[in-house]
């Protein structure tokens, strides 16, 4: 894929551009009390419901071990830039930087048509969009968003649930057979029964990321960054209403986005890394990572 004149201007002045100040703030935040009747725990757990997409039915989704990203169409100096940014907020929450040379599991794609893009990649691999599960991603709507919206960033997670004792795919995906040829679903040795917890865990497998550089107005190369860094680790809701939150989520709302990862972004990421992902209930696990986070900023409030 060339890079067009046009596109290398636009990252130039990306790149150039000041970070949009915040406009001040009507309200006060005293303790962890914010001066509009809500509870910090409230808004908190207000905040990681609506940004948060997993797939159908399954609880939040995470990466292990290594991630590789990989940046596509934007000129060397900014694509290393953004993958060692990434690199950084994921070494954060414990993730291992990929070698150089690794297969990409995060691929972020530049471009001055983001529709047009993600409908040819769905087109083209649409097996590689649609598993045909719906515990593998956010379902067929989420997937016409991501072709027809006209967001400045628009992302695909694909997770999958896996035996937390053997790594092993838990479920049978459309098509999969075992070595004879015929069709096989997994066996799961189950060790310990319980009520609340269970033995599969959701893993992030890939996330395609699409930025429209047409479309990202006054945003500076940081801001973008660390936008993306959000999504990169996280199944975050595209059509999530972010405003009244401190979250660089706010980035394209027109509200006053904030220079980089807030509190609580890095509080988000941090809970959801932390927090035991083997409840039987996904809201629970939702409500868990909620509570990390209000844990964590009240924490940063009380230091001098």
């Amino acid at each position: 894929m060339s890079i067009s004149v046009g596109l290398i201007a636009m990252l130039a002045a990306l790149q150039a551009a000041p970070a949009a100040s915040a406009p001040p703030q009507d309200e006060t935040r005293v303790s962890d009390i914010v001066v509009n009747g809500q509870p910090l725990d409230d808004l908190v757990g207000d905040f990681v419901a609506e940004i948060s997409r997993p797939a159908s039915r399954r609880g939040l989704a995470r990466w292990r071990g290594e991630l590789c990203v990989g940046v596509v169409n934007l000129p060397a100096a900014h694509a290393q830039a953004m993958v060692d940014r990434i690199s950084d907020v994921a070494a954060g929450v414990g993730l291992e930087p990929g070698e150089p040379g690794c297969s990409p599991r995060v691929v972020i794609i530049a471009t001055d048509d983001g529709a047009a893009l993600a409908t040819a990649m769905v087109n083209r691999r649409s097996a590689s969009f649609n598993l045909r599960s719906h515990q593998t991603d956010a379902g067929s709507r989420a997937l016409r968003d991501f072709q027809t919206s006209d967001h400045p960033v628009r992302w695909w997670h694909t997770s999958l649930p896996v035996d937390s004792e053997t790594g092993r795919l838990a479920i049978r995906l459309p098509g999969q057979t075992g070595p004879d040829g015929q069709p096989s679903a997994p066996v799961i040795n189950v060790f310990a029964a319980s009520r609340l917890n269970s033995q599969i865990r959701d893993d992030l497998s890939r996330v395609v990321i699409v930025i429209d550089v047409t479309k990202l107005g006054d945003s500076d190369f940081q801001q973008l960054t660390d936008y993306v860094a959000l999504v990169a680790l996280a199944q975050i809701d595209a059509d999530a209403r972010t405003v009244g939150y401190d979250t660089i989520m706010n980035l394209f709302t027109g509200s006053g986005a904030p220079s980089g990862l807030t509190d609580w972004d890095l509080g988000y990421l941090q809970a959801l890394y932390s927090t035991h992902p083997d409840r039987i209930n996904p809201d629970a696990l939702t409500r868990a990572v909620a509570t990390d986070v209000a844990r964590g900023i009240r924490a940063n409030q009380a230091e001098p």
